[in-house]
């Protein structure tokens, strides 16, 4: 996401001061410019998986009922699929990615989400519109979907740590 984008949803957030007394670039990006310039890593892994580069970013899922089914999504492939739904096991989610590209994985019940304004609202197959928060999805009817625990990785060391995962990219 991007400061204007968090900081719209989250007005009351504080920040610390860049002022620190040190000679230091605190520009965005600066402390692993040179990191992130090649695909080399600081440190070996036991596993490497070529599908992806090794610092592409994806969304990683696990869920305590199905430990044994990691799944990742590629950050590209969310930014061209801004509404894309799955299912581990018997546990059926959609992701949603915002405009700033941000990730949300919310519970679905098997319902079928077709459109998604990018922002706040999306529109199941029914015509029903729920409305986006950070713990939850809510119809206007009052229905509840949960949010669903799920974070960014770089692809090397999620891969390493799970080499089981399932890749959609």
């Amino acid at each position: 996401t991007s400061w204007g984008e968090w900081r719209r949803r989250h007005p009351d957030t504080l920040v610390l001061s860049l002022d620190t007394g040190y000679r230091r670039d605190y520009s965005e990006g600066a402390a692993y410019r040179d990191y992130f310039a090649t695909d080399e890593l600081m440190f070996t892994v036991p596993t490497i998986d070529q599908r992806l580069k090794n610092k592409d970013e994806v969304l990683a899922l696990i869920f305590d009922e199905y430990p044994d089914q990691p799944l990742a999504l590629a950050a590209g492939f969310l930014a061209r699929n801004s509404l894309y739904t799955d299912r581990i096991g018997e546990l059926d989610f959609i992701v949603l990615t915002d405009d700033s590209g941000a990730n949300r994985v919310y519970e679905s019940n098997g319902l079928r989400f077709t459109q998604w304004d990018e922002q706040f609202t999306v529109i199941d197959e029914q015509g029903q519109a729920w409305t986006l928060s950070e713990d939850k999805l809510q119809s206007t009817d009052g229905r509840v979907l949960r949010r669903l625990p799920a974070h960014r990785a770089f692809w090397f060391g999620w891969y390493s740590a799970y080499p089981a995962t399932r890749l959609v990219h």
